[in-house]
């Protein structure tokens, strides 16, 4: 099957494509070349790509083509969390554009007023975490049978996050069979079991292999004592470039400290995590996206979910302890083929989980020795001068680095008693 090069080569209503039209969107992204057809064909697909790739674009337009406006119910939409329903929920408007589909979210975290009269009212697309959809088919307002579009987006994650009795709780309120599309990140063994479990012959694309990054995506990594941390965050974002900057602690505790520590720098920052409310998470992701603050610090409740275009720096303030985690946190960054640069923090501590995502990713991350910060001491090496501009090969942008050195030269460092080493 020839793949089009354009929107107007799927067989989409002139409505769709002057919705497509209005999202600025040119040519179809790779998995929408691939995808797209086959959704249209009636085929099951298992759709393999890392966030930014345009995946909601790929089941979405053309479930929208093929539903019957006003017939009720008909697209059914799992995600792993709130934000990420929301921005599932906003696209669908956007390609639903010039149509009377109807689209809502059902999650948890606000009220069931709304939600329970998307359902009574028949609203066409339900885009919804597992929990809060549970919850309203055990009252007896969520209704499925009428669901003809399955589509689990994040299938990763939501496995991640023991979503997989919910998911299979759900399944068995539908009705007759409906088509499934299952989009994922990465397919370890257990999304791979859940595919071939949940799909009837699907039609299996992957664009991007499991672990790559964007194009144009900058990956580093300082070592750096613990007490440290906020100190050497604070110093680089001082340096030129650092302009918009999420930042991803494994805390939430951690991410409030953080957030103290820039307060008190008056570096403008939010922070989301699981223990704030949701209004106030909405209301710190607008400020962030409209540029009130510099700086985003989130628990793993943002690695997937936000598309928020421009932002120049995504920090691991603690190393990733799943592969998979550190690619949805640094596809934050380069969006829509712009360029980023991928910061993680490294402590002694944290020495061997480095070597084991470096062994994940099947490559090595460039390692920056800053001697104010470092753990290994005060020993000074060759650097770089900052880089003000980023090629397309990936270098990064704004940052001091040094001597390339490899964890075991880091861990030898360890064993000597070098001057101005903290114990």
């Amino acid at each position: 099957m020839t793949e089009p090069t354009e929107f107007s080569g799927f067989g989409l209503s002139e409505t769709r494509l002057a919705a497509v039209e209005a999202q600025g969107w040119t040519q179809p992204t790779s998995i929408q070349r691939q995808a797209i057809p086959l959704v249209m064909s009636g085929r099951d697909v298992v759709g393999i790509a890392r966030t930014g790739t345009g995946k909601t674009g790929a089941f979405m337009l053309p479930a929208l083509e093929r539903l019957a406006e006003g017939g009720g119910l008909q697209v059914l939409v799992l995600c792993p969390t709130r934000e990420l329903a929301q921005q599932v929920r906003d696209d669908t408007d956007a390609l639903a554009l010039g149509t009377g589909i109807r689209s809502t979210v059902v999650c948890g975290g606000v009220a069931y007023g709304p939600q329970v009269d998307a359902f009574k009212r028949g609203d066409e697309v339900i885009v919804a975490t597992p929990g809060r959809l549970i919850d309203l088919q055990n009252r007896g307002t969520a209704k499925l049978k009428s669901v003809r579009f399955l589509i689990l987006d994040e299938a990763d994650r939501m496995l991640d996050m023991g979503f997989r009795p919910q998911i299979e709780e759900v399944v068995r309120g539908l009705g007759k069979r409906p088509q499934t599309l299952l989009f994922s990140a990465t397919m370890p063994n257990a999304v791979h079991d859940l595919a071939l479990r949940m799909t009837r012959d699907p039609a299996w694309v992957e664009v991007t292999p499991s672990g790559t990054l964007a194009q144009g995506i900058s990956e580093i990594a300082y070592s750096v004592r613990p007490d440290m941390k906020p100190s050497l965050l604070i110093h680089l974002l001082g340096q030129p470039g650092w302009e918009q900057v999420l930042v991803f602690t494994r805390t939430k505790i951690g991410a409030d400290t953080l957030k103290s520590r820039l307060d008190s720098a008056r570096i403008s920052s939010d922070v989301i995590h699981s223990d704030r409310h949701m209004r106030h998470r909405t209301r710190a992701i607008d400020r962030f996206t409209a540029g009130e603050v510099r700086v985003l610090v989130a628990t793993d409740i943002a690695q997937r979910g936000l598309d928020i275009e421009g932002i120049s720096h995504v920090v691991n303030y603690d190393v990733p302890l799943d592969p998979g985690d550190y690619v949805h946190r640094t596809g934050r960054t380069g969006r829509a083929g712009a360029t980023g640069e991928a910061v993680t923090f490294v402590t002694a501590a944290d020495l061997g989980a480095f070597r084991t995502l470096e062994h994940q990713l099947e490559r090595r991350l460039d390692k920056v020795h800053h001697p104010d910060y470092d753990f290994a001491g005060g020993a000074v090496l060759e650097r770089r001068e900052p880089v003000r501009k980023r090629s397309r090969s990936g270098r990064g942008m704004g940052s001091q680095a040094g001597k390339r050195l490899e964890p075991d030269e880091l861990a030898a460092l360890l064993s000597h008693d070098t001057p101005g080493r903290k114990r």
